[in-house]
């Protein structure tokens, strides 16, 4: 895993925009696979600016979403879909055939990770994978534990990430969590860590020791050929970049 740190989330976020940019450039139709939060917001909308003045780079892009709220309203403010469509989606005029999402308030959770599953397989392995790193160590909603699962499927959450920030202003409760597997994200050709802000130190301190274990989903990061932590001072006390 190579280590990049820049002085504050704006320095990250410009980073990330450029080396997803870069990908694009290298590959048109691009399957970049992002996630919600807080953290690679600005990213996006870089994305979405970069797109207002070069609407040919971005006319062959494939998105699959991460992850996803279970047993929310798609229309519901802490929504991963609402972020999404918000800042990539729509900016970027995405067709249905090239934004791979999962419905977060499908009467059959199990169905609609089987149909990810399928369309994945039809589009292909994840080229650019986005990630942000959980307080407890989730990467998307693959919590820790015993074990992890391979592929999309229906998550049981922690209380950490039951009071994630996103769900703030969300009308209800998830009751499950619906994410890629650790399959999907570790075959990813090439995976972007992003991590901002003081309240990540002891994750990312955690992540750096390093010790792979389920329990810590993503330190399995580290057995990915092509990972790189892009992280801000706040975040990154003590921690030094490598090569």
């Amino acid at each position: 895993m190579t280590v990049w740190i820049a002085d504050d989330y704006e320095a990250i976020s410009q980073e990330a925009a450029s080396r997803i940019l870069n990908a694009l450039t290298v590959k048109p139709n691009l399957l970049l696979c992002v996630a919600g939060g807080s953290t690679p917001t600005r990213a996006y909308q870089l994305l979405a600016e970069n797109h207002s003045s070069n609407q040919r780079a971005f006319q062959s892009l494939r998105i699959v979403k991460l992850d996803e709220w279970g047993g929310v309203a798609m229309d519901d403010p802490g929504s991963c879909e609402m972020q999404l469509r918000k800042l990539l989606v729509e900016p970027l005029g995405l067709s249905v055939e090239r934004y791979l999402g999962i419905r977060s308030d499908s009467e059959a959770p199990e169905l609609e990770c089987e149909e990810l599953r399928n369309r994945l397989a039809t589009n292909g392995t994840i080229d650019l994978c986005v990630l942000g790193l959980g307080i407890n160590g989730h990467l998307g909603m693959n919590e820790p534990g015993s074990s992890l699962q391979l592929g999309p499927h229906v998550a049981h959450l922690s209380e950490v990430s039951l009071r994630h920030p996103m769900l703030t202003n969300s009308h209800t409760r998830p009751t499950y969590g619906l994410t890629l597997g650790l399959g999907d994200i570790m075959a990813s050709h090439e995976i972007l860590l992003l991590v901002s802000g003081a309240n990540k130190r002891e994750p990312l301190q955690r992540l750096m020791q390093p010790a792979i274990t389920t329990q810590f989903p993503a330190s399995l990061l580290w057995l990915h050929p092509n990972c790189h932590l892009l992280c801000d001072r706040d975040s990154a006390q003590g921690l030094k970049p490598n090569p």
